[in-house]
């Protein structure tokens, strides 16, 4: 064999891999993305295309250097459900409203980028950053438990192959777990007779998105747009995550002013085609971690797929086909790596266990969790003048933030 030929062949074997690759993400990423349009009304067919070329705004504006999946966030149901509500069902405003929060995050990512990324980082030590990571992954467990609970014993047989083959697994195949896992599910799905395949039967080969325009109004706005004070903490958070993950600092390089960029352009193109606002996917970065190929390309190769499937009806169909049971035992895996993450990052910093990191570290993940965990307690902070209320991890970041701050004053005045 000619060396031309053989470096052929090593071409398109790496060309199949980060197919595949690619598409193990779409699985990761597909439930999530489509259960917000469903949730709120909007088109599932229109969040998956928004998805697509929102993630690919947002490597464009990262300079191709970010392994992330942009995916419809949940931050926005609630909001998006009362403007639908007060417009008799007409989501045209709600999409007006994701439209302005998407500018807002670009006039973030402008501020950010004036005030300088080092100044930022300050106020970003690891026993911040690893407990927001933390309060991320534990935050989206019960959410996969619950998915587990429509069918336990496939979301075991799902969870128990995609972990056998993480762990015993070689080379590739050790990077195909998620995919083996889900296939092996489905499979069992299918012999347990709790497979639906009528969608896929009824569905067309091709059928373009039902795009719609946005419609603005004030009332709108001023119940939508402010939900950004709360997913901004979340977006450095997330950010943060895929960084600790891959082994780089994104916040530093390209930035989190490109990063913000990215988010607020996707979201807006969202609002303007009728899809939900877009957020940097926890479920993606989970992958990473599992896979160890942390190649930004993979993620684009997810996004054109995405894309695709807003277009081939059969296909998108098909992966709506998945049982609950078992892409709940998948996220399982996916939402404790994160939390694991969290975990090492903290230990990797070397984080000294003095009373003030200690202090930050468990007020941190006590407000964090308490939503999930101690619902009970109610623990939320009203926005002034709006009806956006910060809780979970929006609010125990900046707690966080303020608390390691004003500590630090002190010790310094100390």
């Amino acid at each position: 064999m000619s060396t031309n030929s053989y470096a052929s062949n090593v071409s398109t074997l790496k060309d199949v891999k980060s197919f595949v690759l690619g598409f193990q993400h779409l699985i990761a990423m597909f439930g999530a993305t489509v259960l917000v349009p469903i949730l709120t009304g909007l088109n599932p067919s229109v969040a998956l295309f928004s998805a697509g070329v929102g993630t690919l705004i947002f490597h464009f504006c990262t300079e191709f250097k970010v392994p992330v999946f942009l995916g419809s966030s949940f931050a926005f149901i609630p909001l998006i459900i009362q403007v639908k509500d007060m417009y008799s069902g007409d989501l045209a405003y709600a999409q007006g409203g994701i439209v302005v929060a998407g500018f807002i995050y670009v006039l973030l990512s402008l501020l950010v980028k004036a005030v300088g990324v080092s100044k930022i980082k300050k106020f970003l030590p690891p026993h911040v950053v690893g407990p927001m990571i933390i309060v991320i992954g534990l935050n989206l467990l019960p959410v996969a438990v619950n998915m587990a609970s429509s069918n336990y014993l496939v979301a075991i047989i799902t969870l128990g192959v995609a972990l056998s083959t993480n762990l015993l697994g070689k080379g590739f195949i050790k990077q195909l777990s998620i995919l083996i896992g889900v296939v092996t599910g489905y499979i069992a799905s299918a012999m347990f007779g709790i497979l639906d395949v009528s969608g896929i039967q009824s569905a067309a080969y091709l059928a373009i998105p039902a795009f719609t325009l946005p419609k603005f109004s004030v009332e709108a706005i001023l119940i939508i747009a402010p939900v950004v004070l709360a997913v901004f903490m979340e977006h450095v958070g997330d950010v943060t995550t895929n960084g600790a993950v891959v082994g780089k600092n994104f916040v530093e390089d390209p930035g989190l002013n490109r990063t913000l960029l990215g988010d607020g352009l996707a979201t807006m193109f969202a609002g303007f085609i009728g899809g939900p606002a877009n957020t940097t996917y926890g479920e993606n970065t989970g992958v990473l971690a599992l896979t160890k190929n942390y190649n930004p390309a993979i993620l684009r190769i997810t996004a054109g797929f995405a894309i695709v499937l807003a277009l081939v009806g059969k296909l998108g169909a098909t992966l709506s086909s998945i049982p609950t049971s078992v892409m709940g035992g998948i996220s399982v895996m996916l939402f404790s790596m994160i939390a694991y993450i969290g975990v090492k990052n903290i230990k990797d910093n070397n984080v000294k266990m003095n009373a003030k990191n200690v202090v930050v570290m468990i007020t941190i993940l006590f407000i964090g969790l308490a939503p999930s965990y101690l619902p009970s307690l109610s623990m939320a902070l009203p926005v002034p003048g709006t009806s956006v209320a910060l809780s979970g991890l929006s609010l125990a970041a900046l707690v966080g933030v303020i608390l390691n701050a004003i500590i630090n004053a002190f010790s310094k005045e100390a």
